[in-house]
């Protein structure tokens, strides 16, 4: 069964706001004859719709108007149909649920709560591109550190003795070459002498900075 009433419902800051409400119920089939002796075949009338009505009206009045066009208005209908259920359960009347429809609002209140939501979406958007940067700083300064390690790295590897291998290996590779080479050295760095060409050409290998 269900109850629809119009109601002009208070709000905590002492607005008033125009409302639909419907309550879903039903009867417990035990207490059907009860009900009917002691209420009445109008119990509706008689008892449902006071004790909604109050409660509907007790409940509004410990929310803001502005709470009734948010998240918080399912908070506001469970509200309902709890106290509801604590006032007419006793007497065999079981609540579904409440819903809460048509809900008239000011119309400055609307517009005021429309810029705040907007005003709330902007902030969030505002703090996700702050995030976004603070990261892209981070990943930057990471990045400048891992190539000063490395640069660091290298320029500390190269001690004479590694480039003194370097040298070698280079060696070894003119060596493997089908080309006629000579190789001219001070003992540290090897010239080779093309003689095709009548050139001398250093080999080069990268020196300590």
């Amino acid at each position: 069964m269900n109850l629809t009433v119009l109601a002009d419902l208070p709000t905590k800051e002492g607005l008033t706001v125009k409302t639909e409400v419907t309550l879903l119920y039903h009867i417990q089939q035990d207490k059907i004859a009860t009900i009917l002796k002691e209420i009445g075949i109008n119990y509706e009338a008689t008892l449902i719709a006071p004790a909604f009505r109050s409660v509907v009206r007790d409940v509004s009045a410990r929310f803001f108007a502005k709470d009734l066009h948010t998240a918080e208005r399912a908070n506001i209908e469970n509200t309902i149909a709890k106290d509801l259920s604590n006032f007419i359960g006793s007497r065999g009347f079981v609540v579904e649920s409440v819903l809460l429809k048509s809900i008239k609002l000011p119309d400055r209140l609307v517009e005021a709560i429309e810029a705040k939501l907007q005003a709330e979406q902007e902030a969030q958007r505002m703090q996700f591109v702050l995030e976004q940067e603070k990261l892209e700083a981070q990943r930057r300064i990471i990045e400048a550190q891992g190539i000063s390690d490395a640069q660091k790295i290298l320029a500390e590897g190269l001690n004479p003795m590694i480039l003194q291998y370097q040298y070698i290996q280079a060696w070894r590779e003119l060596a493997k070459s089908p080309n006629s080479k000579v190789i001219i050295t001070d003992g540290q760095t090897p010239y080779s002498l093309n003689e095709t060409q009548n050139a001398i050409n250093p080999i080069i290998v990268p020196k300590k900075k």
